[in-house]
């Protein structure tokens, strides 16, 4: 139902009622409502542990400019108290607040296993309350350890003892169940489950939850999380059940990074465990009032627990291998069939063992988890070598590969995958270094057989199918494109988009690959690849690209768990690593740039979620590592290069000096410090940190940057950064900008940078005037750039500039992905100068839409950011000689409109002149644009002869 009909159908219904009351009494409706309610970040989360945890909802409105000026939440302890409007557990009464986020729980204190429901009204400009929100609802975790009854269990497997560099070591997953009996009405069935490895946990026959690499990848010697689940639907009243688990070594106990590659290192695997164990609690609540519990237990400790009757037992089955980097194998001919289902004989399974608790503190899970999220059918099958057949996706993904064959038993078929072909039509599997990349499955030989392996991931747009019984159909193999569900909250279209042959236009190509290898590497953690022998969550990559992500995918809690990451892997002296988590430090430990992803990503998912709980959080590990940045630097304040110093990677021009970058991110961690702790209300910390980022700039320019302006590190990545990070003297910055704009020029228009200037080059140009630059840079399909890869067929965002060039094609095997998010950091300024969405405070409380229209070569852009505030439009179109501009402003939300045009009174908003409209608070000319502060609400620009030549 539409906000207009909705509010109309409430309005007679409510004027029904009281002309049939006999009273006169007029009532006013609120013109907001209250949508989408989330708990830390979360739809209906289950089983979280934190006892005040933040609240946020979207607000609506048909009208303009309407405001949020008060709220009342109710959250009670039943749907049934909640229907009644009774809050047993916390009733704000009226707020007056605008306030619609990081709203936190100040009700009863909340124990584990507390249920709790919730909805909110709000007040509007008007101070007319709104009906009260759909309810929503999060329930508490096992917050105390005593909590748990359950233990790690787990099945003895030989610990292999051979040449680690020489043989791989792929234990086969073991099957654990146990079968118990329910007794009167079940009212609820919540199962709390755990892993050191990985887990898929089972039910009566059935999978609990549609999770995939739960629980998730952490420091396990820090922390381990469980997952909640409601199975109240899947057990059988008054009847056998059985509970199941899967396991697999996971990144805990099996290959992880590029260990095998680096021989040596003192370990190729298991670095925080050797054997996957499980966790397992089902807690079941009856209609009359008792309780059961099913714990995992081994055999010498059931006795202590003589009201736990349940018995577990385990076994091997047919999954043969499963590693997350080296593949799954699976023989259906070993099929434990029915084994997840009462009245299974399992008499020759073995007892479960006991397995030693997780080093690290158990805690609720807080990310989004992996699922799988979009299927894609092959687009061509090819046959380069007789027997062997290769299917292309038609994208580069991360993910799995689902099998449909029928043939004898015994029959193996074998899954290898990969990002590129080679000229003869077989897949390149060089630069997967030692991941093995294999999936091998074993007929039973039972009519069609459908198989998708669930513990190990590949990178790939190409799958070789090797064994397989005649000819496959195109339908022999599915690609299942899997990642952590964080979702898509942007999008871009070109109208008029530059062609190249493809089915999209060139910009439209270039984002949609940015999309594909975000979603590809956002597993958990931000890998920098999903393919080969490496998949860690690189600091650098992640840093520069952070606030692309933000604008494409809601990464709310995905960062909120990542920073807890970078934090358990921060070094006693303070600096961050390279990556996080961290299996080991043997090399590369930290470098300047890479490390400031410690500052930088907190910093950028404030900007993006207002969330000032994060960085109170992460505050005291920020200030070890800018005291380890004091203390490296010494008395001149010039941080200079330190750890293994990547400098600009990959850049293929001048190679900016390392000690240059690692003052200017000294310099910029400082910067941000500073306005972080003016946020927090931290004032001698501030002060502190102003001073220091003022002396740090004061050494820089007497050390890089001469009296005209030109810096003696002559290149793209060192204007761009010293422009953006703040280090120019303000009387120079225009010459520096020039200086920039120059090299372009001098470089026809092409990229020098590498994966930490690229993200500054178009914002500034943009910033400092030279919008054509900007387009002339997106555009080009020469040699380097991101329009080169699209015309040589990429449907994702490769690491290198020369991961493939027609001169020479594939460049080093060593150390090429065609899936790496870093280059795709041009997203950010697609939205936010191409788009011109900008949020002007932390949490888009007020944003800027200010397109770069006049010098773009398209005839229109159509953009959209859902922010936690509520969705944002921007649409430009060039129309003759004017601009057309459609923007959308989510209500509660203050915006300045930026359009080119001659004069104030050339723009018109509908038929009206723009400053003469509702909701249009203020108007302004200035320099050939008009800018407006608007409140919330659709608006209607056009700019006449805006586009007019002089």
């Amino acid at each position: 139902m539409s906000m207009t009909i909705r509010y109309a159908t409430s309005l007679l219904v409510a004027t029904f009622f009281l002309f049939s009351c006999g009273k006169q009494t007029t009532v006013n409706l609120g013109s907001l409502s209250a949508t989408e309610l989330r708990v830390e970040y979360r739809v209906n989360p289950l089983g979280i542990d934190i006892v005040d945890p933040r609240l946020s909802w979207i607000v609506e409105s048909n009208l303009r400019s309407d405001k949020q000026t008060g709220y009342q939440i109710l959250a009670a302890s039943s749907p049934d108290l909640l229907a009644k409007n009774t809050g047993d557990l916390w009733d704000t009464g009226k707020r007056n607040s605008s306030a619609t986020n990081q709203i936190v729980y100040q009700g009863k204190p909340l124990t584990s296993r507390a249920q709790i429901y919730w909805k909110v009204r709000v007040w509007d400009a008007q101070n007319n309350a709104s009906s009260w929100s759909e309810p929503a609802f999060w329930s508490m975790g096992l917050l105390k350890y005593s909590d748990w009854e359950a233990h790690w269990i787990g099945l003895n497997v030989d610990h292999f003892v051979g040449d680690k560099y020489k043989n791989l070591h792929l234990p086969p997953s073991p099957y654990l169940r146990t079968e118990f009996n329910t007794r009167s009405a079940i009212k609820r069935a919540t199962l709390y489950a755990s892993a050191k490895g990985l887990l898929e946990l089972r039910l009566n026959g059935k999978p609990v939850g549609d999770d995939y690499f739960m629980p998730g990848w952490t420091d396990y010697n820090r922390r381990i999380y469980y997952a909640t689940y409601d199975v109240t639907q899947q057990l059988k009243n008054n009847s056998a059940n059985v509970l199941g688990a899967i396991l697999a070594d996971g990144w805990y106990a099996g290959y992880v990074g590029y260990a095998l590659f680096v021989q040596d290192m003192q370990q190729a695997r298991e670095f925080w465990g050797i054997r996957p164990a499980l966790l397992a609690q089902l807690e079941i609540e009856y209609e009359n009032g008792e309780t059961q519990i099913i714990s995992s237990i081994s055999d010498r400790h059931r006795r202590s627990y003589p009201e736990n009757k349940n018995v577990w037992k385990a076994s091997l089955g047919p999954i043969i291998e499963a590693d997350i980097l080296m593949g799954q194998h699976y023989d259906a001919r070993k099929e434990l069939k029915g084994w997840d289902q009462a009245g299974y004989n399992d008499e020759e399974w073995e007892g479960v063992v006991w397995r030693s608790p997780a080093k690290g503190k158990l805690q609720a899970f807080p990310n989004v988890s992996v699922k799988a999220l979009e299927e894609l059918k092959p687009v061509s099958r090819t046959e380069p070598k007789p027997g062997v057949y290769v299917f292309d996706l038609g994208k580069n993904i991360a993910g799995v590969a689902r099998l449909k064959v029928k043939g004898p038993a015994g029959t193996k078929v074998v899954l290898r995958f990969a990002e590129m072909l080679h000229q003869d039509g077989n897949i390149m599997t060089e630069n997967l270094r030692k991941s093995r990349s294999t999936d091998t499955y074993i007929l039973k030989g039972s009519g069609e057989e459908i198989w998708q392996p669930q513990f190990t991931y590949h990178g790939f747009q190409y799958v070789e199918v090797s064994g397989y019984p005649g000819v496959p159909g195109m339908d022999a193999v599915i690609g299942i494109r899997m990642n952590s569900d964080t979702p898509l909250v942007g999008d871009i279209r070109i109208e008029g988009d530059i062609e190249w042959g493809g089915q999209r236009g060139l910009t439209s190509q270039l984002f949609e690959n940015i999309k594909t290898t975000q979603f590809a590497n956002f597993f958990d953690v931000p890998t920098d690849c999903p393919q080969r022998d490496e998949r860690m969550g690189w600091t650098g990559d992640a840093q520069v690209y952070a606030r692309t992500a933000s604008y494409v995918a809601d990464v709310s809690a995905f960062f909120t768990k990542w920073v807890v990451d970078l934090r358990d892997a921060q070094s006693w002296y303070g600096a961050y690593p390279n990556f996080a988590p961290i299996p080991f430090t043997r090399v590369f430990h930290f470098a300047p740039a890479w490390m400031d992803a410690g500052i930088i990503v907190p910093y950028t998912t404030y900007q993006a979620y207002g969330d000032k709980r994060l960085l109170e959080n992460h505050w005291d590990s920020m200030t070890r590592y800018m005291r380890f940045q004091i203390e490296a630097a010494g008395d001149d304040l010039l941080r200079p290069g330190g750890g293994h110093n990547f400098g600009d990677w990959l850049a293929v021009g001048h190679q900016t000096d390392k000690d240059y970058i690692a003052s200017a991110y000294f310099a910029y961690g400082a910067k941000l410090m500073a306005a972080m702790a003016h946020d927090l209300n931290k004032h001698k910390e501030e002060i502190f940190y102003t001073k220091l980022f003022k002396d740090i700039k004061t050494a820089f320019v007497n050390k890089y940057i001469d009296d005209q302006g030109r810096i003696n590190e002559h290149s793209q990545t060192a204007y761009g950064m010293a422009l953006a990070m703040g280090l120019y003297p303000a009387e120079l910055e225009a010459n520096g900008a020039e200086q920039l704009a120059t090299l372009v020029k001098e470089n026809n228009n092409k990229l020098s940078t590498g994966f930490l200037g690229v993200r500054h080059l178009l914002p500034m140009l943009s910033k400092y005037g030279y919008h054509d630059l900007t387009y002339a840079l997106l555009t080009q399909t020469e040699y380097p750039s991101w329009g080169y890869e699209v015309v040589n067929g990429a449907t994702s965002i490769w690491e290198r500039w020369n991961s493939f060039t027609v001169k020479d094609g594939f460049m080093d095997p060593q150390m090429n992905s065609f899936s790496h998010y870093a280059y795709g950091s041009v997203g950010e300024w697609m939205f936010s100068d191409m788009a011109g969405i900008e949020s002007t405070t932390p949490g888009y409380g007020t944003i800027r839409i200010r397109p770069r229209i006049k010098a773009a070569p398209f005839k229109g852009v159509a953009a959209s950011h859902k922010s936690i505030r509520g969705l944002i439009k921007s649409h430009w179109r060039k129309v003759n000689n004017d601009i057309l501009l459609s923007v959308t402003v989510p209500a509660n939300v203050t915006a300045e409109v930026i359009v080119p045009a001659t004069s104030l009174s050339s723009v018109l908003e509908g038929e009206v002149q723009a400053s003469k409209t509702e909701g249009i608070i203020k108007s302004v000319y200035h320099n050939g644009y008009a800018s407006f502060k608007v409140g919330g609400g659709n608006y209607e620009f056009k700019s006449r002869g805006a586009l007019t030549k002089p």
